[in-house]
């Protein structure tokens, strides 16, 4: 004999451990979707650290790559730059990036989705975007030095070029690292990365140099 629900809402109840429903991954889901006021893709989406890790580190590279672009054009007409101009020049490029990162998210999950994101997938967004400016943290730190008259704006904008290289080399060292192919396939690779950077970093100074 069915049960009634005392809440007035569907009659039958669930078996506790069986699934209600099999999602389209053919994953099974204890509790209705509809009854528990969630989806399961939805759910799938908010519990993905390794995506967003990977987002993160993408947006990150990126941004060192914009970074070291500017720098570097910069270092080229240090003579005709004040220090407080290059601190805001990469601060403004940098905050830029971070901006054009998040509302490039929020236009592709509205265009894939059809709806805007939800609260925690804004939050998701913002932090993934906001690698950007942690990539900056650093550089932007000696150019202060440079405006404070603790550093030469050349030495310091060496030092921030410096320091965006290095981060771009260790993550390359450590993305082929964890690859675990034979040694010279990971040396390979390595060699195709930097060939890949200089050619991005190339391209990134003829740019902002005109």
């Amino acid at each position: 004999m069915d049960q009634v629900d005392p809440a007035g809402g569907d009659s039958e109840r669930a078996v506790p451990g069986q699934p209600d429903a099999v999602d389209a991954d053919g994953q099974e889901v204890v509790g209705h979707p509809a009854r528990h006021g969630r989806f399961p893709s939805r759910d799938r989406d908010r519990d993905r650290p390794e995506d967003e890790r990977a987002e993160a580190l993408k947006e990150r590279v990126y941004a060192t790559f914009t970074g070291l672009a500017i720098v570097l054009v910069q270092q080229s007409n240090v003579d005709h730059l004040e220090p407080v101009r290059a601190l805001l020049t990469l601060l403004v490029g940098i905050v830029a990036i971070t901006a054009a990162g998040f509302v490039a998210d929020v236009i592709a999950h509205v265009a894939v989705h059809g709806a805007f994101p939800r609260r925690h997938e804004v939050g998701r967004m913002l932090r993934v975007s906001g690698s950007a400016i942690a990539s900056a943290a650093t550089p932007l730190l000696v150019l202060a030095l440079a405006v404070l008259g603790v550093l030469d704006l050349d030495a310091a904008l060496s030092i921030a070029a410096l320091v965006y290289l290095v981060t771009l080399g260790l993550v390359g060292f450590i993305a082929v690292r964890r690859t675990h192919a034979a040694w010279w396939k990971q040396a390979l690779a390595l060699a195709i990365l930097v060939a890949l950077g200089l050619a991005v970093l190339a391209l990134q100074q003829l740019a902002h140099g005109h």
